[in-house]
């Protein structure tokens, strides 16, 4: 027992001393040979170095280069003043910082001990403070249990901190991913320019995306999707209405659907570069509260998006930069046939968008967006059949491969937040393209919308969504062959978005259509589609 009454107190003045003069191991500072004052790193008061005339200090703030913020103050503190055991240099400084070599740290330590066992002989308990030690003790017996359950929390966080490292994809790269799963069918109408809609079947399929997410600075990103999409949209004779989600073939065969790296430039400036399958949302706001890339929001192409920001895609560059946090300025580029060497085609030579985008938002509620688009060889993927260029490899009598045709768009995309429940939203686009080659010419064609959405309803994480406008059509045109479009459609759609959980949401919608293809002639059709998106 005597033993062990010694080692409680010789402990906290023998720990005091080794990471006081440990500190040196982590200095950058380290004295030469010429150094005018050489340590004294030996504090007993008894003893003197030649040469050394200062004598045992008795409070730190007699050391001109110790202050109460340092890290080691107290700790410093108390070995100066309960102990007695350090000193410094002549010239009042400790130098914390100074490397320390082996032999001073035995001259430091025995001197330390040295003092212990005098405090212990002499019986001068006060300054080891055996009161402590005792508050120390009860207060360890009273908080037995607490930290017993600590212990074990710590122990169970450092073994799942194990297994995470063991098991962890990549340090740099986040794996997500996200399955898009539609029902659709056509519920109403049976002829559209004078043929019978038979694409009527109900149809299962499934858009399917697994992402990684690459980051090396923690400010840039590196985008990889790789995706398989089956989802086909009706055909109804007409390109209007046609769903945001569908796919191209039909098959399931998998490949890199999105690659692009995105990366600051400065504090105002974020720059992005596409590999390939990129779009106008990844190189500005498109303003629209349903813009949910197919997986949220709208289900059809239309109801996404402004029409005129889907003749832009492909490959290039974007930059962005903030003037404020009210202001911003997009630019970018993107080609459609970037990959490809031959004639009519590569990065400048074949089919391109280019965007200018000024985003405003005068309040938290408020964002407008001022579009101008420049394309060619870009038509607009939904609107009436003159509206999308259907025909026109037939109207310039050219193969296919030989048609040209430029387009310059603007438009102008608003949302505004009437309250935090309610959101109201919309588009005007016009569009001017000329036939470059066969029959020339110019044609004018315009689409607007109107949104009306609410966030959180029936729950939070939900949506319901309300469009109505008219898809793209042909209000003038001089070309021959392709006429305007002698009516009206009007594009109307609902749907409700209902959050399971955090990882599945169920959205029913209607799409319907009047007039289809701006054609009075034509049945109404209604479309209508179970989305189930499962995200991971």
């Amino acid at each position: 027992m005597p033993k062990f009454c010694k080692y409680l107190l010789v402990s906290p003045a023998v720990c005091g001393v080794i990471l006081f003069l440990n500190t040196a191991a982590f200095a950058g500072e380290i004295s030469s040979p010429s150094e005018i004052n050489q340590p004294q790193v030996l504090a007993n008061p008894d003893i003197k170095e030649k040469n050394q005339n200062i004598g045992q200090v008795t409070s730190v703030s007699q050391f001109s280069d110790v202050q109460p913020t340092d890290w080691a103050f107290q700790a410093l503190q108390s070995l100066v003043e309960r102990y007695g055991c350090i000193a410094g240099y002549p010239n009042s400084t400790y130098r914390g910082n100074r490397a320390l070599t082996r032999y001073e740290f035995a001259a430091g330590l025995n001197a330390c001990l040295d003092r212990v066992n005098e405090l212990i002989a002499t019986a001068t308990g006060d300054l080891v403070n055996k009161q402590d030690l005792a508050t120390l003790q009860k207060l360890q017996e009273d908080f037995s249990a607490e930290l017993a359950t600590l212990r074990g929390r710590v122990d169970a966080v450092e073994a799942k901190t194990a297994e995470l490292e063991a098991n962890q994809f990549s340090t740099t790269t986040k794996l997500q991913g996200q399955v898009v799963a539609v029902v659709s069918d056509v519920l109403s109408g049976n002829t559209v320019n004078g043929a019978e809609i038979a694409d009527k079947n109900t149809t299962l399929g499934v858009r399917a995306r697994i992402e990684l997410v690459t980051s090396f600075t923690g400010q840039d990103t590196l985008f990889t999707r790789i995706q398989a999409n089956n989802i086909l949209s009706p055909n109804i004779g007409t390109p209007e209405g046609n769903l945001f989600f569908a796919g191209e073939d039909g098959t399931t065969n998998a490949a890199i659907d999105a690659l692009y790296y995105k990366f600051p430039l400065g504090e105002k400036t974020q720059v992005i570069a596409i590999a390939n399958a990129g779009a106008a949302d990844d190189l500005t706001s498109t303003v629209n509260l349903f813009d949910g890339d197919g997986a949220f929001g709208a289900l059809s192409t239309f109801g996404t998006r402004n029409p005129i920001y889907n003749q832009i895609n492909g490959a290039g560059l974007g930059v962005t930069y903030e003037f404020s946090e009210k202001l911003a300025l997009s630019l970018g580029y993107l080609s459609g046939t970037a990959n490809n060497p031959t004639p009519n085609n590569g990065l400048f030579n074949g089919s391109y968008g280019a965007l200018a985008q000024l985003t405003v938002k005068p309040s938290d509620r408020i964002s407008i967006g001022l579009t101008y688009i420049n394309s060619y060889n870009q038509p607009l993927l939904t609107g009436s059949n003159a509206a999308t260029f259907q025909n026109i490899a037939a109207i310039q009598g050219l193969p296919e491969e030989e048609v040209a045709f430029s387009s310059n768009s603007y438009g102008v995309q608003a949302s505004i937040g009437i309250t935090d429940n309610i959101v109201l939203g919309g588009w005007a686009g016009y569009t001017n393209s000329q036939s470059l080659k066969g029959n020339g010419g110019d044609v004018d064609i315009w689409n607007y919308a109107v949104t009306l959405g609410f966030p959180d309803l029936g729950k939070k994480g939900n949506l319901a969504g309300i469009i109505a406008g008219v898809e793209p059509k042909v209000t003038s045109s001089n070309i021959a062959g392709l006429a305007n479009d002698p009516d009206t459609s009007y594009h109307l759609e609902a749907f409700y978005q209902y959050k399971l959980s955090d990882n599945i949401t169920i959205t029913p919608g209607v799409i319907w259509l009047t007039s289809p293809d701006h054609n009075n002639d034509n049945d109404d059709v209604v479309i209508g589609a179970l989305r189930t998106t499962f995200s991971f």
